[in-house]
């Protein structure tokens, strides 16, 4: 089953932009997901189990790295 996420992440600092190039520089690294992005989140598409597995990989890391972050993430399944 094909799915597009549209996810965003808000570090709590005050130097924001790091963390969030890094994760999609990770999630780019994906071959079988079609990563987009824009200035307010950023877009994957691909198979359910490839995208879900490599957010739980990303989102693990970025928890493990960054003291305090955000993920808003929304999951639409069959998409257009």
């Amino acid at each position: 089953m094909e799915v597009a996420v549209d996810i965003s992440l808000y570090p709590l600092d005050a130097d924001f932009i790091p963390p969030i190039k890094d994760v999609i520089e990770r999630l780019n690294a994906y071959p079988d997901i079609t990563v987009a992005t824009n200035p307010l989140s950023t877009q994957l598409r691909g198979e359910y189990q490839v995208v879900m597995d490599a957010l739980k990989t990303e989102i693990g890391h970025t928890f493990e790295t960054l003291p305090k972050a955000v993920f808003a993430i929304r999951i639409l399944n069959n998409p257009l």
